[in-house]
């Protein structure tokens, strides 16, 4: 899983029938530690409801196809949590 930031949605008039109905959202990686960008954006299916601005798990490759709304499609990203609070070595870094 990576931490990541939603940065906007992708709205496709086309997509395989097996998205249809699926929110797609760019996110990008972040530092867990000051929550800067680190890493190039990317789309992922969003099944939890995240909003711009938001920080998120995001899981990749074959365990993107593992959620109940995304088992046997066409993904590799996918937005599975929205993070509440990241706390590191006893420390609260982002809430």
């Amino acid at each position: 899983m990576i931490a990541c930031r939603v940065l906007g949605a992708v709205v496709c008039t086309r997509k395989d029938e097996k998205l249809v109905g699926t929110k797609l959202m760019v996110v990008q990686p972040i530092s867990l530690d000051d929550q800067a960008p680190d890493g190039k954006s990317l789309v992922a299916i969003d099944t939890v409801g995240a909003g711009e601005g938001e920080i998120v798990l995001v899981v990749s490759g074959s365990s993107a196809r593992q959620t109940t709304k995304t088992q046997n499609t066409p993904v590799d990203a996918v937005i599975m949590g929205i993070i509440d609070s990241i706390e590191l070595e006893g420390k609260v870094v982002y809430r």
